[in-house]
């Protein structure tokens, strides 16, 4: 038995409630992914070059666009962190609603980032590590109207637990892998949460956000029932500080609804030694 956790008493004390606001948060999951700007809507992830990269949808360009956009868009200038746009001349792209002929532009790490549009296409500069590249979205893409919805389990309130934050003396920084070779994120883990499920005594790292926490897990139905590269969960400690961990909630990562995005795994810490069946599945797309 885990110190502090109290396994007497159930979290979920009006079921019915319970289960009406775990309904509308899958309704509206699905709402953001299907937004024009949510992850189904992912069409390319480009990297740039160092130097000139021209592109467009003709297929002598460095960087291919799809069909729908013009043959020749124009030049992304990459010099020492710095991107700076040129557009072919005829064409038609917007920055921020703006029609423009060349400018600098401002990557996903800042909070005013430059956000282009060319008809149904529209893109942006990312930065992962010291690699700068385009994250192009399809506001029509296909994908948004081939998911009706999102397989979960079947939402039971004995995934609904209370954890305990046994702090280390001062946090520590977690490295994890993602889908893009040679690029890792970190994250910094204030300590070790203890709680029990079904009998079971268990443990994660969380990674801190914001006024709560951040967390990439994996169980013994990764990579059969759920997501290869394990799910995503959030908790924020409530009024009382509680820290409530809601298993129902644990949702696919960005990288299972498009090959473009890039996603933390799962530390080996958070690999968890029993099967969670709370919880969003696989996906499958045709």
């Amino acid at each position: 038995f885990l110190p502090g956790c109290n396994s007497s008493s159930p979290v979920i004390t009006d079921e019915a409630a319970y289960l009406e606001e775990i309904e509308a948060w899958q309704e509206q999951r699905l709402e953001r992914l299907k937004n024009k700007n949510g992850w189904l809507s992912l069409a390319g992830l480009f990297w740039l070059e160092e130097e000139e990269n021209t592109f467009g949808s003709d297929e002598s360009n460095d960087i291919r666009f799809p069909e729908k956009a013009a043959a020749f868009c124009g030049t992304l200038e990459l010099n020492k962190g710095e991107v700076a746009l040129k557009v072919q001349k005829g064409i038609e792209i917007s920055a921020n609603d703006s029609l423009i002929t060349e400018m600098n532009l401002i990557d996903d790490h800042a909070e005013n980032t430059t956000r282009l549009q060319q008809g149904d296409l529209a893109w942006y500069i990312v930065k992962r590590g010291e690699r700068y590249g385009i994250r192009l979205r399809d506001h029509k893409h296909p994908r948004l109207n081939e998911l009706d919805h999102i397989p979960s389990y079947p939402i039971q309130t004995d995934y609904v637990v209370e954890a305990i934050l046994h702090p280390f003396e001062s946090p520590k920084t977690l490295t994890v892998a993602t889908p893009l070779e040679g690029y890792t994120e970190s994250y910094e883990c204030p300590g070790i949460l203890r709680f029990r499920i079904k009998g079971r005594d268990l443990e994660l790292h969380p990674f801190t956000s914001g006024n709560g926490y951040f967390l990439v897990i994996a169980d013994e139905t990764t990579g059969l029932d759920t997501y290869g590269a394990g799910r995503f969960m959030y908790s924020t400690p409530d009024s009382t500080g509680r820290i409530i961990l809601d298993f129902n909630k644990a949702y696919n990562p960005p990288c299972a609804f498009s090959p473009f995005a890039t996603c933390p795994m799962p530390p080996r810490e958070n690999f968890l030694p029993a099967a969670i069946e709370a919880g969003e599945k696989s996906v499958h797309f045709d």
